[in-house]
């Protein structure tokens, strides 16, 4: 196993290089001066060069991403700018801060979001899925069905946009979203974010919903099942011990790739109840070409995932005896 995680951690450090690399090199075909944004409308030909100077753009390619792929290890000094420590992520010309700071200012707003979402539309979506395949064809098993099939037909900004206006502005039973450091106002934290937990955990739980049905049906008439119920086994155990665990697989993989997508930002839900977390702040990074902070947003973004797809590998061998056999 730790041979396994090794290689895994090893794979995906390339990856990240790698996806630093293609973000950092494509962004040069933007058609866009960051060193003339830096300077503002008006700037002289001596004073954009100086600021290009400062920006380290005037550098080639190559040096420029070496320097800023050290600079996370180790810091980097900005002429004009000051030295910003390890991790630097770089120096946004936009904030006029380090953007390792901007990233941590608004990396809480984007993990409270995918976290409390997370919770439940996993529980309710595999509980749901549960009880739909233990009752197949019947009244609740279509009921979940169709439930699933509009739930995964939405979209999050349609969704979000109607319970805003009806359940914030209309008849007053959710408080208007809104990120509250948890450590200040927990119960404005709580009330905050609910109304975005629950428009995610409606699109998402479709899904796992879904899953979850058709897996445990087709475990349930596996014959280890059939010979777990044949010994007397109570019906509870035979579900929790045999079906749901060979149902938990891929839903594990799935919830590992939705986490890390939204820890990387969920952009559309962040922008649809106006809060300021990773995904407005990539947007925003694109609109002005600040290529600091997209570098790091972008990075952030391959992380999670990265991470979270090791943490589901290792997870397997948790769930499924198999897995660790070979």
């Amino acid at each position: 196993m730790l041979r396994f995680l090794t290689r895994r951690v090893l794979g995906a450090l390339v990856i990240l290089v790698i996806i630093s690399a293609v973000t950092f090199f494509l962004f040069y075909a933007i058609p866009a001066d960051p060193a003339r944004l830096a300077c503002g409308k008006v700037c002289p030909p001596a004073t954009l060069e100086q600021a290009r100077h400062n920006l380290g753009i005037d550098q080639p390619l190559m040096v420029q991403f070496t320097s800023w792929l050290a600079g996370i290890f180790i810091g980097r000094d900005y002429e004009g700018l000051g030295h910003c420590p390890a991790p630097c992520l770089g120096f946004s010309f936009v904030n006029r801060a380090p953007v390792f700071e901007t990233i941590m200012d608004r990396l809480p707003v984007t993990v409270a979001l995918t976290i409390g979402a997370a919770v439940i539309f996993l529980v309710f979506g595999v509980a749901t899925g549960v009880i739909a395949a233990l009752k197949q064809g019947k009244a609740l098993d279509k009921v979940a069905s169709v439930s699933s099939l509009v739930g995964a037909s939405v979209q999050i900004y349609f969704v979000g946009t109607l319970t805003m206006y009806f359940f914030v502005y209309q008849i007053h039973l959710f408080s208007q979203p809104k990120y509250v450091p948890i450590t200040e106002d927990p119960v404005g934290w709580f009330n905050g974010l609910l109304l975005p937990w629950l428009v995610l955990a409606l699109i998402f739980t479709a899904n796992y919903t879904r899953m979850t049905r058709s897996t445990m049906v087709e475990n349930l008439s596996e014959d280890y099942v059939r010979t777990a119920r044949a010994k007397g086994m109570s019906g509870r155990s035979v579900v929790l011990r045999f079906a749901l665990r060979g149902t938990l697989t891929p839903i594990v993989t799935i919830f590992g790739v939705d986490l890390g997508t939204l820890i990387g930002g969920a952009i559309i839900t962040e922008t649809t109840f106006g809060l300021q977390g990773l995904g407005r702040l990539s947007v925003r990074a694109v609109d002005y070409s600040d290529l600091p902070t997209l570098m790091a947003t972008v990075l952030v973004a391959a992380g999670a995932i990265v991470l979270l797809n090791v943490v589901v590998d290792a997870l397997y061998a948790v769930i499924d005896p198999r897995v660790r056999l070979s």
